[in-house]
């Protein structure tokens, strides 16, 4: 525990509606230094305007939006604070005034923009806002050919970060890692950027027009290094959400990761992907950990390899709160990221402070209403101490994600729990009918057989959650349900299976 103030914070400063922010300074565990600054000048760079005529373009302004984020992210990642895609997107279309949003999230710079495509090329329109006063600090506009695309990226990204005082010259470690240009191919890059836009749905649909999309960047141009990595990805979630099958999944994607690491060495969210695949297809912890010590290296202020580190670093081998002091990390620049705030209600939930899990789960649902996981974060801690809302949030849960497989070996599970084995043994019954047909995560017959009272059915449910690479088999050593079996020497046996017990 950190033993600290409430009212003289040394550590963790709490911030209305958002949760917490760390304060602390750095430390280094296990060779993974853990980054901590002091108060650095917050900026947010707010969706940009499409104003084409055609509404399917919308891609490519939200695409200027990232890449704009991800360079000046990079100019002086060790002096200023650039907020993360995923709260910027929250933003999208948004009728606030600056002084609202900097309200809200404690920012001190609003990026404000549009883009128009045009015939041959595109126009950027671009402005900076203190929000304290809400003056404008400066406004420019970038007429550019297509090809010069790129270009107007870094150019933008300078152009801000030296109104704020943060310019390349300025010195600083974040000021040598400007991404470089992804491809030299421009049809192989806009339909890349259509991939992201469909992968960001985070449904069947756009995973598998995502998949297409950048299969189709990859024909144009081989060795387009962020296009193996956006693959990548994408075979990664498809396997840890239950969209197919984890093994044929995991065993795919590797190969696009390494792919892309062996492209372009100084892709660091692409080393932390590849440590998350050696995670899953093979449990070579030493090998994950030298993977996301080489991302850290790369990018060390990347939230999304900050929150790699401490789901797959620290939370396998039970080191909780250094995993929730990572999330943390990540949550400083990323206020608004529901999947992030979901790991870190996770780590509080393994980490037995179900209090700060249930928090942490009524603000993703705060966020997102309709996000199925929020409720399932909800439930799974409050199974620790009232049953029936457990229950209750997990059949909630159960429907918003439209009765998947995964959530309704979750609802069974805790049915079991409460006592309601009937229904319990009914949803079992389904999901037995249903493997035939589409995939079922093992792990989740496991579950129920154990709350069942089924203990050696569901020993046998793990060893086939192990062959087949369930991600859900990762936190064993943690999940808190597991309690009554850890004297079971199968237990131990299933430790040794994923190695994380000699």
């Amino acid at each position: 525990m950190l033993n600290d103030s409430v009212h003289k914070p040394r550590f963790i400063e709490t911030l209305p509606k958002m949760g917490y922010r760390f304060i602390g300074q750095a430390w280094e565990v296990a060779g993974l230094a853990v980054l901590r600054t002091p108060r650095r000048p917050r900026v947010l760079v707010l969706p940009f305007a499409n104003l084409t005529s055609d509404p399917a373009k919308e891609y490519f302004s939200d695409a200027m939006t990232e890449e704009i984020i991800g360079a000046l992210a990079a100019l002086a990642a060790d002096r200023m604070a650039v907020l993360a895609r995923t709260t910027a997107m929250h933003y999208k279309g948004t009728q606030k005034d600056a002084a609202s949003i900097g309200s809200e999230l404690s920012i001190d710079y609003i990026v404000e923009g549009s883009v128009r495509l045009e015939q041959d090329g595109f126009a950027v329109n671009l402005q900076l806002v203190q929000v304290s006063d809400q003056s404008h600090l400066w406004a420019t506009r970038y007429e550019a050919k297509a090809e010069d695309v790129f270009r107007i990226h870094r150019e933008a990204a300078q152009a801000i970060a030296a109104r704020i005082g943060m310019s390349a010259d300025n010195g600083g470690e974040g000021s040598r890692r400007m991404p470089r240009q992804p491809t030299e191919n421009l049809a192989a890059y806009n339909v890349y950027l259509q991939g992201r836009a469909e992968f960001n749905r985070m449904n069947s649909e756009g995973i598998l027009r995502g998949k297409q999309c950048f299969e189709e960047a990859i024909e144009r141009d081989p060795q387009f290094a962020l296009a193996h990595e956006a693959l990548a990805d994408l075979y990664w979630y498809a396997g840890f959400f239950g969209f197919a099958p984890p093994k044929k999944m995991f065993t795919t994607g590797i190969f696009e990761a390494i792919r892309a690491v062996t492209l372009d060495f100084t892709l660091g969210e692409a080393h932390s992907l590849l440590g998350m695949y050696r995670k899953q297809v093979d449990y070579d912890w030493s090998e994950v950990a030298a993977h996301v010590r080489r991302a850290l290296e790369l990018n060390p202020t990347s939230p999304v390899v900050r929150l790699r580190s401490a789901a797959f670093v620290f939370l396998p081998a039970g080191r909780m709160e250094e995993a929730a002091a990572e999330m943390e990390y990540v949550l400083e620049v990323d206020p608004l990221w529901v999947f992030a705030r979901g790991w870190l209600s996770c780590m509080y939930w393994l980490g037995r402070q179900y209090g700060r899990g249930l928090e942490q789960a009524r603000l993703m649902i705060e966020i997102n209403p309709a996000y199925y996981m929020g409720y399932f974060h909800l439930a799974v801690t409050s199974l620790n101490g009232d049953l029936h809302t457990g229950v209750e949030n997990m059949r909630r849960a159960t429907e918003l994600s439209g009765n998947s497989p995964l959530m309704l070996g979750w609802l069974s599970q805790a049915l079991a729990r409460s006592g309601d084995t009937t229904e319990a043994r009914a949803i079992l019954e389904g999901l037995t009918r249903m493997v035939r047909q589409t995939y079922v995560p093992p792990t989740g017959f496991a579950w129920i057989h154990l709350a069942l009272g089924d203990i050696d059915e569901g020993f046998r449910w793990l060893d086939r959650a192990v062959d087949g690479h369930d991600p859900f088999i990762v936190p064993f050593k943690t999940y808190p349900f597991l309690d009554p079996i850890r004297s079971d020497p199968r237990y131990h046996a299933i430790l040794k299976r994923i190695h994380l017990e000699p």
